[in-house]
């Protein structure tokens, strides 16, 4: 008995020592892994890169998984990037040739190889973007997941990338530099993804601020051919004045993990309108320039991704980390990431003096509002359920028709909506209580605290909720405000708010009538182009995208125009018979008028009603620089 206890004892540790050896080889084997990039442009006019990678330190004995991504950080939806890669060779570390297999339309397995894999391949890229890439011969603008083959077990290993542009390219990334101008780092595969690169021709200018007890510089990568120095000079003090008022929101600048934060602009004719957000770098792309007064059209991207720093890629919800670059990224809290800083883009505008007088602020008050409360998308969804339906309207490609004019309200609008509303109920409920203030409790709750470049503590919606109610102190009000405004689909009393700061939300057309599609002229009728609203009288009716209006009111009609004389003979609850083409088959319809719901937002003083000094207060408060 004594004997086989020894014996077993002895098998234990020598499996115990066997899985020791095993787990240290592994770790050995992790620590010497390692990822290199080059890629060059020698046939850039015709939009094409040449890469290669080599993966050293792959797990030999079995295939070595390579892939292209399917989503990009900062979009939902899943794209199809492996469409333009082509003429894929392998070799291992002798330069002899591995072959591979293709077990789905993103992934190559190669084997045969002893742990080091060489992969080179030409990439089509001619679409510029936050999420595609544009190539030719004035300049390169990279997104990293629309480019870049990575290999699956090799996710944290370093990577060293090798930029081989043409003659006068400087390359503007949030890659971390080395000596050589041509060759920067990444310490993992997410970090790598997240890093937008520009290569072209561009102008840099840049400023230092100060925060966390460092000095960090902010820099402005912009390549606008047409610009003078002197624009280029006003875009980044303009730049400047955004940057000093997002930070007096949170108090602080996150702690960029380099020392420096670079806005990527690429304002070019070819180039496809975006604005990305990154870790330390933002994406901004248009083919609008600078010059002649463009600049202002240009800095709304500007505030909304400098925003983003903090809010979604410091303070982020947990469905989104870590991000997954093989599928769409479903969220719960895309309201949040995206929809508060929708509002906080606009309001550091308005507080850095570029979004005009408080009259024209409020107008841009009313689409905001007007959308939550008439958009009818809202009856079926709430914030959360929005946010989950990016991955269908964030870019994703569909060749069939959708409803989402009925069953989608974009996130961007429906959360910056849900901020609006809780800034001013904050303001006038809870005395000192902001939004802003709310923001900075996020900030010290979840988003300050990193660990390996990404989010110690990423946040879940009873986080949000919890932090309201120790922000407010108050956790009757934050659990009735997330049941009915965000997990419900209430909408808060716009009206009552508003007019607490001097503005006044009214019908935009009180008496008038609406229809709820898009009129157009065909082959002698008025076609409806789009998709009625269920909450409409053409809807209501039974008449839907493709019906052909013969007659209306027993009026024979050939182009809008002559609907729109007749609208204005009726009234509010009027019936009225329309003879219509529906899919071949004529058919008689009665459709009873309603007021057009359309709201707007107005200035008290734009319609004469008195601005006191309450409101003032609220408004300045509200409005103004927060830069003390």
């Amino acid at each position: 008995m004594l004997q086989r206890r020894c014996n077993c004892l002895f098998v234990n540790l020598r499996l115990i020592f066997l899985t020791t050896i095993l787990s240290l080889l592994s770790a050995s084997a992790l620590a010497q892994s390692k990822v290199e990039y080059e890629i060059s442009f020698p046939n850039a006019a015709h939009h094409e890169a040449e890469i290669t990678v080599t993966f050293t330190g792959a797990p030999p004995g079995k295939p070595l998984e390579v892939r292209m991504s399917r989503s990009s950080p900062g979009r939902y939806a899943a794209q199809e990037f492996s469409k333009n890669v082509y003429s894929v060779r392998a070799t291992d570390g002798n330069g002899a040739a591995l072959s591979f297999t293709r077990p789905n339309p993103t992934q190559w397995n190669i084997v045969g190889h002893k742990g080091k894999v060489r992969i080179s391949y030409t990439l089509f890229g001619d679409l510029g973007s936050g999420t595609f890439t544009g190539i030719d011969p004035s300049m390169a603008h990279l997104s990293i997941p629309a480019t870049f083959l990575w290999a699956r077990g090799m996710e944290n290993a370093p990577i060293t990338i090798r930029f081989k542009g043409l003659p006068g390219w400087k390359v503007a990334t949030q890659l971390v530099p080395t000596s050589d101008p041509q060759v920067f780092t990444a310490p993992h595969l997410q970090y790598f993804m997240d890093s937008p690169t520009m290569l072209a021709n561009f102008r840099l200018r840049e400023w230092p601020i100060q925060s966390n007890g460092k000095t960090y510089t902010i820099r402005l990568a912009i390549n606008d051919p047409v610009a003078s120095d002197a624009e280029v000079d006003e875009f980044a003090e303009m730049c400047q004045k955004i940057v000093a008022e997002q930070n007096a929101i949170f108090g602080e600048a996150p702690d960029f993990d380099f020392g420096t934060y670079t806005f990527i602009a690429n304002y070019v004719p070819q180039i496809g309108g975006d604005g990305m957000e990154h870790r330390n770098s933002t994406s901004l792309t248009s083919s609008r320039s600078i010059k002649a007064g463009g600049a202002r059209g240009n800095l709304g991207t500007v505030s909304h991704e400098y925003f983003h720093a903090w809010n979604v890629e410091r303070l982020r919800p947990k469905t989104l980390e870590p991000f997954s670059f093989e599928d769409a990224n479903v969220s719960d809290g895309l309201w949040v990431g995206e929809g508060f800083t929708q509002y906080y883009g606009s309001l550091a505008m308005k507080r850095a003096g570029f979004m005009g007088d408080d009259a024209s602020f409020g107008r841009g008050l009313g689409f905001t509002v007007n959308s939550i409360v008439n958009t009818p998308g809202r009856l079926l969804h709430g914030a959360i359920e929005m946010s989950q339906q990016a991955v269908y309207a964030d870019g994703a490609a569909a060749a069939d028709p959708s409803n989402l004019q009925n069953n989608f309200l974009s996130y961007y609008t429906y959360g910056s909506a849900v901020a609006l509303g809780l800034d001013l109920t904050l303001r006038t409920k809870f005395t000192g209580k902001t939004l802003d203030g709310y923001m900075r409790q996020l900030w010290q709750d979840h988003g300050k605290h990193q660990k390996n470049y990404a989010p110690a503590k990423p946040y879940t919606i009873a986080d949000l909720k919890a932090s309201l109610a120790k922000y407010t102190g108050d956790a009757a009000f934050a659990n009735d405000y997330f049941a009915r405004f965000i997990e419900g689909r209430d909408v808060p009393d716009y009206e009552s708010l508003l007019a607490k700061a001097g503005f006044q939300l009214r019908k935009a057309r009180p008496g008038k009538l609406w229809l709820d599609g898009q009129l157009r002229e065909q082959g002698g009728a008025v076609l409806i182009s789009s998709p009625t609203l269920r909450t409409g009288p053409m809807y209501k009716a039974g008449l839907d995208r493709g019906d052909k209006i013969l007659t209306f009111d027993g009026q024979a009609v050939s182009k809008p125009s002559d609907i729109s004389a007749i609208l204005e003979k009726h009234k509010p609850g009027d019936t009225i018979t329309i003879e219509a083409e529906q899919r071949g088959l004529k058919k008689t319809f009665q459709l009873t008028f309603t007021e057009d719901p359309n709201l707007e937002v107005v200035a008290f003083e734009s319609i004469n009603k008195e601005v006191t000094a309450e409101m003032k207060k609220l408004r300045t408060e509200w409005l103004g620089s927060q830069i003390k």
